[in-house]
């Protein structure tokens, strides 16, 4: 089944140590939504959701196991606050994805230090365009309070950091396997 990461689990790395069958399919933008970090989360912060109408969002599709949705159903809280919902893709038709339920929507909330540099390296990965970024680090977001959970999470940054240069050219690779295609 086809699955729609437009947040945290943008990064191959990040979403394969999460769902281990996870195969990048491919990448697209979809112009009629908008990316947003006003999803409240068990921890107080505010985690990405998407919207209908806006200036775009991208995304990347990663082909995954139907036992895999499962666990990524529980991982992102499905009936917790986010609900499935299925994004009709350009080219591609329809993948899994999930949205915020209205009542667990908060734009007061800001996202931790940590989780907005998870989605912007995902973002990196799949070279998304430089506005696109920038929208993405401009963002305002503060320190987790948890110091536990704040180096937990920085670990996983950095370990996804270092392992950037290797997922970079996976991705340049595919890239180029697809436009030959």
């Amino acid at each position: 089944m086809w699955y729609a990461a437009y947040g945290s689990n943008l990064h191959p790395l990040r979403l394969t140590e999460r769902i281990s069958s996870a195969q990048l399919v491919t990448t697209s933008f979809l112009p009629d939504w908008s990316l947003h970090f006003h999803k409240r989360s068990k921890d107080g912060s505010g985690k990405c959701n998407i919207l209908s109408g806006g200036d775009g969002i991208h995304i990347a599709i990663f082909d995954i196991s139907t036992e895999d949705k499962l666990a990524l159903d529980k991982i992102e809280g499905l009936g917790l606050g986010y609900s499935q919902t299925q994004l009709d893709v350009p080219g591609i038709g329809g993948c899994a994805s999930y949205v915020a339920e209205q009542s667990h929507i908060d734009n007061s909330l800001d996202p931790y230090d940590w989780y907005r540099e998870l989605v912007l390296l995902g973002a990196q990965a799949h070279g998304f365009p430089e506005d696109y970024l920038n929208r993405i680090r401009s963002l305002q977001a503060r320190k987790d309070p948890d110091p536990n959970r704040s180096i937990e999470n920085w670990k996983t940054v950095e370990l996804i950091k270092d392992s950037s240069p290797l997922v970079h050219h996976r991705v340049a690779r595919w890239r180029t396997s697809r436009s030959r295609a």
